[in-house]
């Protein structure tokens, strides 16, 4: 377990808006070396100069392998070591197990949950090779525990986020990384970055 985070490095997904954005500040406030990702290039931006310091920003499609390959070697080239893992991308597809299609289907289960798959393949091999302490952090939702008719694609996804984790810190070789399950409530989002920012 990370006793001190000054000096360490986190990558945080899904960091240009919301929970990723509050989660990627809070880390630049304990003296992190931050590694923003997301699609929204724009506000991904934003969230780097908000954090200020060595903050960088990387684009990053969490739902295709190679992209979160590339984020990997851009955080490693960076800064050398990752100590701290938020598999946080996430999207909200509504829609009933029949009306959905199957391009929304693909498109929740790849970033709900393929992003977090390709984060910890992409992360963790490394992380154990470093020989440090570290932490994987999967954000799901209170969601994955509920069963609403009309939003099947995002409930769905949003269950799976707690399977892929389950591997993380539990054998001898990677028992120095500690995984953690994140379900936030409803309505977190903007709020808590503006709790945490200076």
């Amino acid at each position: 377990m990370i006793s001190d985070f000054r000096g360490r490095t986190a990558v945080v997904t899904g960091a240009a808006s919301g929970i990723g954005r509050a989660l990627a500040a809070q880390c630049g406030m304990e003296g992190m070396h931050v590694v923003a990702a997301d699609v929204e290039d724009g506000p991904l931006t934003e969230t780097v100069e908000l954090i200020g310091g060595d903050a960088i920003a990387v684009s990053c499609d969490v739902s295709a392998s190679e992209s979160v390959d590339a984020l990997a070697d851009a955080a490693f080239d960076a800064f050398g070591e990752v100590h701290l893992l938020c598999n946080n991308a996430g999207v909200f597809q509504a829609g009933s197990v029949w009306d959905a299609t199957v391009t929304e289907w693909e498109w929740a289960l790849g970033v709900n949950v393929w992003g977090i798959i390709h984060g910890i393949r992409a992360f963790v091999p490394r992380m154990l090779a470093q020989g440090s302490e570290g932490h994987v952090v999967n954000t799901s939702s209170l969601a994955a525990f509920m069963s609403g008719s009309m939003t099947a694609p995002y409930n769905v996804s949003k269950g799976r986020c707690f399977r892929p984790h389950r591997g993380v810190g539990r054998g001898p070789e990677s028992s120095r990384l500690v995984d953690r399950r994140v379900r936030p409530r409803s309505g977190l989002s903007e709020d808590s970055y503006r709790r945490v920012t200076p």
